[in-house]
């Protein structure tokens, strides 16, 4: 059975988030920043940023491994390296 990374986020102000995967092989830690704008466009105001951003995360780690993740993003960086994130992110809400 495959490991399923456990992920934990902390908000750390308005615009940012500190993600920390302990995921099969090691513990990464991510700073993520999701703008209010960016927010909106993608699943409006029904769903907390914390909630997409885990969200995020599952869709990542479904992509890749932890370790793989970028360690400072904006969210909206995301569709730069996976272009289906915008339709596909409500699946993992």
């Amino acid at each position: 059975m495959r490991h399923q990374p456990m992920i934990q986020i902390e908000r750390l102000d308005d615009l940012h988030f500190r993600v920390t995967v302990n995921g099969p092989s090691q513990t990464t830690h991510h700073q993520v920043a999701v703008r209010h704008e960016y927010h909106n466009q993608l699943v409006g105001e029904q769903v907390t940023p914390h909630n997409l951003v885990e969200a995020a995360f599952k869709f990542l780690l479904r992509k890749e491994p932890n370790t793989s993740i970028l360690h400072g993003f904006d969210l909206a960086e995301v569709e730069r390296f996976f272009p289906e994130f915008p339709q596909e992110i409500k699946d993992y809400l």
